[in-house]
């Protein structure tokens, strides 16, 4: 039988757990519009420790007070860059021997679940509206799509974000290289 205090803790979860190794994955956000959306990559990046995240554009990035708002603290916690030009994010992290993926349906993308991850990675996300720009498009090494079965063939940056994440972790703790 659990103590007290266990049982807590099972409920709670594992809320002070001690940081694993950082995860190789750099988030470049080429010019979202919402902070909301930018606080919630920013909440999932933290729960996956990855790296980085690139604010490029208008994209909002801290200090912001929507942002603040749903990253519930995590844009103190995860690192971020702004860079005007997302092109420029990009050729730092190629020089730095990143792999490039867009998450994007463009033709050839690959379904998440296929893609053999490179680290370390960076994903771009594109602008909700937008997508992702054709310059950033072309500067990638890779396409990475979400299946859309619905009648919409779009999904929230947010929730594209946490799928490619949790992937990219599930890969990297595999051993995936």
């Amino acid at each position: 039988m659990a103590t007290e205090s266990q049982e807590i803790q099972m409920r709670l979860g594992d809320q002070e757990a001690p940081r694993d190794a950082v995860l190789p994955v750099v988030v470049v956000l080429d010019v979202l519009r919402s902070a909301y959306n930018t606080g919630n990559i920013f909440r999932l990046a933290d729960a996956v420790n990855a790296e980085a995240i690139y604010a490029c554009g208008y994209t909002p990035c801290p200090p912001h007070e929507k942002l603040a708002k749903t990253a519930r603290g995590c844009d103190e916690t995860v690192p971020c860059k702004h860079f005007d030009h997302t092109e420029d994010a990009l050729a730092e992290l190629k020089s730095r021997g990143y792999t490039i993926y867009a998450i994007d349906t463009v033709v050839g993308a690959q379904c998440y679940w296929d893609a053999q991850l490179k680290f370390p990675a960076a994903f771009i996300l594109g602008n909700e509206a937008l997508g992702i720009s054709s310059q950033a498009l072309a500067l990638s090494d890779g396409y990475i799509q979400l299946p859309a079965c619905g009648r919409k063939n779009s999904i929230n940056v947010g929730n594209c974000a946490g799928v490619v994440l949790f992937e990219a972790l599930r890969q990297f703790r595999l051993g995936a290289r």
